[in-house]
């Protein structure tokens, strides 16, 4: 069940033109700056802005078109806001019946939706007494609970302090895990975007810059993300073991093996680790004399100027993409182009979190 949107929109100082399609399972970020149209998209596949023109078809269903404008409330969406929004004047379970009562199928059961999200203790709470981090689980079972056939979440993290969101952060991964529902989820941190999601459609002044697999989009050198200070590109990978002497732990990947800093997680887990493109160094041979650890093997696949003084460089390791921000003397000296393969030196990893 693909989403395809193609939309138009018109107000006095801002316009949509949005034309993209959403896969149908996973969860697709949509990133960009404030003001480039992630909240407005999201409210239009709502149904929640009447005036946008165009058409939007899930699955086989057109939900609006010239002729067809199914209303909000009769679209399987289940919505969480950065603010929860939930009924005040009801307990938690209350909230959860609402939904309950307006679902017309039912994918998920109660016990089934509280048990994802963990809140069987909070049942008979009224949701003024809850933390930010229990009020967006208690957002994101209600939204469960409606028997959506995708979830729109729109900064569901951005009002949590770190804690909270440490908190949060296990329940939408799991999403993609366990649940076999599409998921759209607006952000404007690169963090949140690198820890949690499959593709992501790069929004900017109301308009579509990029889209595609999250390893291609954050190493793509024609997009921004790439070119900023913060570039980061993700490594999907498995724990292996611990070295317990120098505290370290050993992720494999298909590129090859990496160690970080010692971390308490379970033989066979797969975690994402960042990489970003300033803590990378190209070799034409690994050395038995450094203190980096992770030299990985790795083929150029491009290379474009970033100012006056440095280059980026996008790598393959297997299927992994990789950024190295080095310096134009280097790259001359070192001969960096196209096809060449070398070995990329990773100062420093960690798991994004």
């Amino acid at each position: 069940m693909s989403i395809e949107v193609n939309f138009q929109l018109k107000r006095r100082n801002f316009s949509l033109e949005v034309q993209t399609a959403f896969p149908e399972s996973g969860i697709t970020a949509l990133f960009g700056p404030s003001g480039g149209g992630k909240t407005t998209l999201l409210r239009c596949i709502a149904g929640l802005e009447p005036s946008v023109r165009g058409h939007l078809r899930v699955g086989d269903t057109v939900w609006q078109d010239e002729r067809v404008f199914v209303p909000p409330h009769k679209r399987p969406i289940g919505y969480v806001f950065q603010g929860a929004a939930l009924f005040p004047h009801l307990s938690v379970r209350g909230n959860l019946d609402f939904a309950l009562k307006r679902a017309s199928t039912r994918r998920i059961s109660f016990d089934e939706a509280v048990a994802f999200t963990g809140i069987g203790h909070l049942l008979e709470r009224r949701t003024t007494n809850l933390s930010g981090g229990e009020r967006q689980r208690v957002a994101l079972a209600r939204a469960l609970l409606s028997s959506p056939k995708f979830l729109l979440m729109d900064e569901p993290l951005a009002a949590l302090d770190r804690e909270s969101k440490a908190q949060l952060m296990p329940y939408i991964e799991q999403l993609h895990e366990t649940l076999s529902i599409p998921v759209l989820y607006v952000s404007h941190s690169i963090e949140e975007v690198a820890h949690l999601a499959d593709r992501m459609v790069l929004l900017f002044n109301g308009r579509v810059q990029g889209s595609g697999l999250i390893s291609e989009m954050l190493t793509s050198l024609s997009l921004p993300l790439a070119r900023s200070d913060n570039a980061v590109s993700v490594i999907e990978a498995t724990v292996v073991e611990h070295d317990d002497n120098y505290h370290l732990t050993c992720l494999r990947f298909d590129g090859g093996e990496i160690l970080l800093p010692r971390e308490d997680l379970s033989i066979g887990k797969s975690v994402r680790v960042g990489v970003h493109a300033r803590d990378v160094s190209l070799v034409w041979q690994p050395s038995e004399h450094t203190s980096i650890l992770n030299v990985i093997p790795v083929v150029v696949k491009e290379v474009s100027v970033l100012n006056s003084a440095q280059v980026l460089v996008r790598l393959r390791a297997a299927n992994t993409l990789l950024l190295a921000r080095i310096t134009q003397k280097s790259a001359a000296a070192l001969d960096v182009v196209p096809g060449r393969e070398m070995y990329a030196q990773v100062k420093s990893v960690s798991l994004i979190d």
